[in-house]
């Protein structure tokens, strides 16, 4: 059997940290709808933005 590994992620950009589920979160609420299947979160530190794709389709972004 294969052991459950525990994760964090971490973005560190100059004087912000921002959490895996930071980034999940700010996302959902930038799209701004219940109706999420999947979510993919694209971070350009470079840009200090945060693209997202909601259920293949629909696409935004938010600043860092």
């Amino acid at each position: 059997m294969a052991t459950k590994v525990t994760t964090k992620i971490e973005l560190q950009l100059g004087d912000k940290a921002l959490s895996d589920d930071e980034l999940v979160t700010r996302a959902k609420k930038a799209y701004g709808k219940k109706d999420i299947k999947t979510l993919n979160i694209y971070v350009k530190p470079e840009e200090y933005k945060v693209y997202y794709v909601v259920n293949g389709e629909i696409t935004g972004s938010y600043d860092l």
